[in-house]
Parts: structure tokens; sequence; C-alpha cells
């Protein structure tokens, strides 16, 4: 059964090298993470299905890689530098900070026990700094908290260079930072995080239809990935909850230990923000329509998701521990296509290593990542990999050099069968895909 807890998973995250306090050595950077070796390789996994899934959706979409500053103008221009702020307070006692809506204002300070707030006050959540060696208003720039602007302000670009007319999307993976007040469960609200964010440019009329399309999709999208379907739910914003530019917005919510809690959100965004950045740049960010024989600035539909929450809603819904010949185990169902090892290929005794180790440099270079471990006992080596959600263990045992045959055992089933060493290639790559 699933008994995933945020300090379990926590643990199992540093044990097995998939995330690190990043500078732990120096007491940590609060917010702030390191992937390890396996989670460097679920992240890649979780954005290549990303990219996959909404490719699936609707062909007709382009890639960008925009940078990760941006001058003052254009942070003006989107709103972030007037309005990109949340509520926050101070204990004057302890000195610690808090976000309003995260603390009952008519209570105690939960750290020193005095009720000595201050007043709510809103503080900017962008990382300021300044542009060469001149430090005055013209050098300011910020540090991007999300990757949509970039996007935007490259939209006549990527028309002019680009054979694409509406309806067509700008998609892009890349990392955003939020100066966030107090961030908490562990990679659920971060400092420095990474995004995947599609905008989908359409007429306005034909915005509606676009939206409930990329918002069931999306809601799919997560099951696709093996996140169980009852712990999923689409939620439409109310109308007190809606940005002033958005005409409508859903949230796809998955069920944390501590609550349903937003994975992506989809958002009909209007033509506001192209209307932002021509208005304050002062260029013509319009296209021709054919159709009508006009300009027009379209409409956008945008699907944002943060790779970092995707990365623990994964590892939560895959935690789980049951009992295996009478021994505890952890183990983490990953769907095939995400988990970070696909196979381990384990010798039954030293004797058979060679030839093991052969079998496995063989898959390794056919660009599957997979492992080869040799010791401790067999059971001990299935467990590690249990724990680490490799869902195939091929053993090379006495019968291996008679029969040419290995053993599979299944992650999930425990089931063990004999196969032909040289049908391994067609064995994985059928059940990774399907």
């Amino acid at each position: 059964m699933s008994n995933a807890t945020l300090e379990k998973l926590v643990a199992l995250c540093k044990r097995r090298g998939f995330v690190y306090q990043s500078a732990e050595i120096y007491g940590g950077l609060n917010g702030v993470y390191d992937y390890g070796h396996l989670g460097y390789l679920l992240k890649q996994n979780l954005k290549q299905a990303w990219t996959n899934s909404i490719k699936q959706t609707q062909p007709d979409i382009l890639f960008l890689d925009g940078s990760l500053l941006g001058g003052q103008a254009v942070w003006e221009a989107s709103g972030h530098v007037n309005n990109f702020s949340d509520p926050m307070v101070d204990c004057t006692n302890c000195k610690h900070r808090y976000r309003t809506d995260d603390i009952d204002l008519e209570k105690a300070c939960p750290h020193c026990g005095k009720k000595a707030w201050t007043a709510s006050r809103q503080f900017n959540l962008m990382f300021q700094t300044q542009l060469g060696a001149a430090s005055d208003q013209t050098s300011v720039a910020y540090l991007r908290p999300e990757t949509a602007q970039a996007i935007f302000i490259n939209f006549k670009n990527v028309i002019s260079t680009n054979r694409v007319k509406l309806p067509f999307g700008i998609a892009q993976i890349g990392k955003a930072f939020r100066n966030e007040i107090t961030p908490k469960q562990f990679l659920f609200r971060m400092r420095e995080f990474e995004q995947m964010e599609l905008e989908w440019f359409c007429k306005k009329e034909d915005a509606p239809a676009f939206f409930e399309e990329w918002s069931q999709a999306r809601k799919a999208f997560f099951t696709s990935i093996g996140i169980n379907p009852e712990r999923i739910r689409l939620r439409a914003h109310a109308s007190d909850e809606l940005a002033h530019y958005s005409t409508a917005c859903n949230d796809v919510e998955y069920q944390f230990p501590f609550g349903w809690k937003e994975l992506e959100g989809i958002a009909h965004r209007g033509n506001f923000d192209l209307t932002q950045h021509g208005k304050h740049s002062g260029k013509d960010l319009s296209i021709f329509d054919e159709a009508t024989k006009t300009s027009i600035v379209p409409d956008v539909v945008e699907c944002s998701v943060g790779v970092d929450r995707l990365f623990l809603t994964t590892l939560f819904d895959a935690y789980h521990e049951d009992s295996v010949e009478g021994e505890e185990r952890i183990v983490l169902r990953f769907h095939p296509r995400i988990a970070p090892i696909k196979a381990a290929f384990l010798p039954l005794t030293k004797k058979q290593s060679d030839a093991m180790h052969a079998i496995y440099l063989n898959m390794a270079r056919k660009g599957y990542s997979v492992q080869f471990d040799e010791s401790g006992s067999i059971g001990k080596r299935y467990r590690r990999q249990d724990e680490i959600g490799t869902p195939f263990c091929f053993t090379f045992d006495f019968e291996s050099e008679t029969d040419g045959c290995v053993t599979v055992r299944d992650r999930d089933t425990l089931k063990q069968e004999r196969i032909a060493i040289d049908s391994l290639h067609d064995y994985l790559e059928k059940r990774i895909t399907t």
C-alpha cells in the first residue's frame, strides 16, 4: 500500500541520490535543491513525456529557449513589477517571516509563542539584479519569475522566421525564480524551479473550444504517465479567482497527503500579454488574417506545469510499502516510460559477471538507462532496484550459459519468466512503450 509522507520521500531522495539540499555542506540553501543522477534522469523523462504529449494534442507547435534575465521594461509591461507579490507579516519578537495567508494572526507565532505581528504588507517575489558596471535605474534587470514572457516578446520573431499561421503554439521548458517568503513542502514550493509552458495562439472566436480541448488533454497527460486517476481532478476557477485578463482557468489538481494542490494551470489569457508588450514597446505585435483581410492580435490559451512539482507528484504516487517473502520493501511503481532506470542486469554469482556485463553494455549502448549490479545477495539487489523504481531486473544464472536465456523479474507483479538474450531489446521496447 502507499504510505508516502513528505518525510519518507525526503529521506528516500537523499538516500538514493534523487535530490540533495543545495549547498548542504554549508548548511543548505532554503528553497533550492540539486538533482542527483536518478533525479536528473527522472526529470528528463518527464520533460520528454510532456513534449510528446503536447505535440500529440496539436502538431503545430514551435519551441523556444528564452533568456533567464529580463530588463525592467519587460516586467513592467507584463505587470510583474507592480503586481507580482504575496502578502507578508513578521513576528517582531523572533523575526520569523510568514505569508499572511499561511498564518492565523489571531494566534501566537508558532515559532516563539509570542503574539507580536507587524502589519501585513506586499512583498515582490522577483529577484532583482544589475546589468553591467553601472548601478542605476537603467541597469536594473530581473531573473524571470516565469517562462511565458520570453514567448510573448519573441512572438513576431517566431512568426517571421517560421512558416506558421493561426492556430499554432510556442512551447518552452526552462528555469524560473521566485523569492518565496516561505518555501515549503520540499519540492512543492521552491525559489529556483523549472517550468514547462505552452502558449497556444488562436483567433478569439476559437479560443473557448481550444481551452476545453487543452484542459481535457492536459488532465489525460497525468494518467498517461501512470499517475492514479482517482487522485487527479480538473477544477475550474471561480470568478473571484481569475486574473483580470483571464476569461477562464482550470487547474489540474493532485490529492497530496497535505490536500488537493495545483499541478498545472490551463488559462484563456485573451490577448492581454501581446497587447501590453505592443503598447509598452511601441511595436506592432498583430498578425494579418487572410480570411478577414484585417490585422488581429490573437488570443492565447496557456498550459503551465512545474517540472519539480510534477517530479514530487510522481514520487508520492509511485511510493509503496509492502512485504515480499517476509521482508518489508519500499518500491517506487513508476510507469516504465518515466522510470529513471529501465532495467538492471544482475549476475547470479560473480562467475557470471563477465557474461552479464557484456549484455548490460550492449543494452546501454542502445540508449537505455540501465544498471549493472553484482554486489550482495540477489534479494538485496532486487530491493535496491525496487527502491529506485526499476521496472525490470534480468538475472544471468547457471542455465543461461546453455539455453541462451535470462530470467526477468517484474517489479510490480514479482512474476519471473525466461526470455532469450537476443530478444531483450524487443522485450524492453515493448514493455516500456505499452
